[in-house]
């Protein structure tokens, strides 16, 4: 096995060499205790071994699993904040550098599943794919007085950004040239940091996929939840099993849901006012005197909630109700889908656009023809992330034509690329930018 070393701020670590590029993986950017604010990690002495995956945060498999597929198991751990690194080269050649918050609805996923590999980012565009790893649900959004603040794992994601301006240089990146982006919860996490005092000068450009609004999330709705996770709980959670924890935390956001499984956000996620996440107002002022340095991508799929809809057992038997079924259970999901990404996005691109940001939007409209879900979330993931044997299986792409996802997938990874190098998407035709007089939108199909 090759390796390759790389000097940071707390020690040599050793990687390996993984298709010509070079992957460090299981990078701790920080250590924690439960409900304890990230710390830095102590120094070491010698080589630290990272050529396998960090734990990764407990979590029960995620709902979108009979959309997405299921992940490769991992170690999971409550001390969970490190990183997969993929570079070209650890060398002092300086390249752009895209940092990437994973989804999951705040209550699953990990930076280290292979569906988020960065070997072709990587190899087709000469920079460096950080993934990140960060604390989930009630271990990490919990906000109880005298147990836990809350925005915990925001405090993670902070202190990732924070770990790769100090120390990517040593992995060939230039931690002037930080690109954040992030789908679903993790481009919740983008918007969060757009305004974020904290994060200033960590980063020059950002893209948001599918983000949920702020709108959707208030202090008074996570609170509850945290009354009704301890109720359920029924002892210390300090001192509670992981397991127990869990089992808590699903029946909470079980009944969050609804008694028909219709609402989706989850009730442990950031909150404004919160840790470094400023109030409304605060965020707001930041995020307008800081638009004129910023080159944003953003946008949404065309149809976003399909994948919590299609399969939902209430949706499913009324849509079988003759000629009305389908009417009302399809605008049900416009509706949905409009109020949880369409409409906060286009809130945020013209906000951003009149504060001086440079905007492009999208849609991602590509539906393969087996599929029952459409262009759905997280559709857009399989042809900018890991590799087409990676999501083989994935039920989202049912009946895609491998040539449709290679082509698709090259001109999108080219688009990224550009923007993450020079802030203008490589695209033919050009990709306008989003104006209050003309709000352009690309659309991605085949």
């Amino acid at each position: 096995m090759l390796t390759t070393m790389a000097k940071t701020a707390d020690g040599v670590l050793r990687g390996r060499v993984e298709d010509g590029l070079t992957v460090f993986r299981g990078v701790r950017y920080a250590t924690c205790e439960r409900f304890g604010p990230p710390r830095r990690v102590p120094t070491w002495s010698g080589e630290r071994d990272a050529t396998v995956d960090g734990p990764i945060a407990p979590q029960r498999p995620s709902r979108l699993e009979p959309v997405m597929g299921a992940p490769e198991p991992h170690e999971q751990g409550e001390d969970c904040l490190n990183l997969t690194i993929t570079t070209p080269g650890a060398d002092d050649r300086a390249r752009p550098v895209l940092v990437w918050f994973h989804g999951g609805a705040w209550i699953s996923g990990a930076g280290s599943w292979k569906w988020y590999g960065g070997h072709r980012l990587a190899q087709e565009g000469d920079v460096v794919v950080v993934s990140v790893s960060y604390r989930l649900g009630v271990l990490g959004y919990l906000r109880a007085p005298g147990i836990s603040e809350g925005n915990l794992g925001l405090a993670d994601q902070l202190a990732a950004l924070r770990w790769v301006h100090q120390n990517i240089a040593a992995f060939g990146g230039d931690p002037d040239a930080v690109t954040v982006a992030g789908q679903s919860a993790g481009g919740h996490t983008v918007r969060c940091l757009l305004g974020m005092p904290a994060a200033e000068n960590l980063f020059r450009r950002a893209i948001l996929q599918s983000s949920p609004g702020f709108d959707l999330i208030n202090a008074r709705t996570v609170e509850r939840a945290a009354q009704r996770f301890l109720t359920r709980l029924g002892q210390d959670p300090r001192a509670a099993s992981v397991p127990d924890i869990l089992d808590a935390q699903s029946e909470v956001a079980r009944a969050a849901a609804g008694r028909f499984g219709l609402k989706i956000i989850s009730p442990f996620c950031p909150i404004p006012g919160v840790g470094p996440l400023p109030d409304e107002a605060d965020w707001t002022a930041c995020l307008v005197d800081r638009a004129p340095t910023l080159d944003v991508i953003i946008g949404t799929t065309a149809r976003e909630m399909s994948a919590f809809y299609t399969l939902n057992p209430a949706l499913r038997r009324l849509r079988r109700v003759p000629a009305v079924g389908p009417v009302i259970t399809n605008t049900w999901e416009h509706h949905a889908s409009d109020t949880v990404c369409n409409r906060p996005t286009r809130r945020l691109a013209a906000r951003l656009n009149d504060s001086g940001a440079r905007v492009r939007a999208y849609r991602f409209d590509y539906a393969p023809p087996a599929s029952p879900f459409g262009a759905t979330h997280c559709i857009e993931l399989p042809f900018l992330f890991g590799t087409a044997a990676d999501w083989a299986t994935a039920p989202m792409l049912a009946g895609a034509d491998p040539n449709d996802i290679d082509t698709l997938g090259r001109h999108l990874r080219a688009a990224w690329l550009g923007f993450i190098r020079t802030g203008t998407p490589a695209t033919e035709p050009p990709w306008p930018q989003y104006t209050a007089d003309s709000a352009a939108v690309r659309h991605w199909r085949r």
